[in-house]
């Protein structure tokens, strides 16, 4: 299953990508819920890793393709999660 915000995503669709996010995506029973994992203040953009997965070796083009700019301190210059 993927869900591709480009194609009628709802409004979780406007939640960006961090390396340190701030929410986390719970499925159940083919819903997603996105999750806060930690207390977020007043203002705080809503973050969660896309842990994005391509079907095909992650190579540094598909990484550059799919470059991070999150800031975080741990950022891992991709939006690519591990591979399968």
């Amino acid at each position: 299953l993927v869900i591709d915000a480009t194609q009628w995503g709802n409004s979780a669709r406007w939640i960006n990508h961090s390396c340190q996010p701030n929410c986390e995506i719970a499925d159940e029973k083919d819903r997603i819920f996105i999750e806060a994992c930690r207390d977020i203040l007043p203002g705080e953009e809503l973050t969660y890793d896309y842990n994005l997965q391509l079907g095909e070796p992650h190579t540094k083009a598909a990484k550059r393709a799919h470059a991070c700019f999150c800031g975080a301190r741990r950022c891992r210059g991709t939006m690519l999660g591990s591979e399968e």
